[in-house]
């Protein structure tokens, strides 16, 4: 089963599955394999404001 992530400030979630194309983020990365500066695309929140989506 593939962990998703959900911000904290605005609920964007990360899903490895889809990956994020407009960062140049492939489908398949999981999240631990972002890189530490990576921000979230919606609010550019930092990796640390992401936690694991129970969805």
């Amino acid at each position: 089963m593939t962990e998703k992530y959900v911000c904290a400030i605005c609920g964007h979630e990360y899903n490895p599955d889809k990956g994020e194309p407009l960062q140049n983020i492939p489908p398949g990365k999981e999240f631990a394999a972002l890189p530490e500066d990576w921000l979230c695309p919606v609010c550019g929140a930092s990796k640390k404001s992401f936690s694991r989506s129970d969805n």
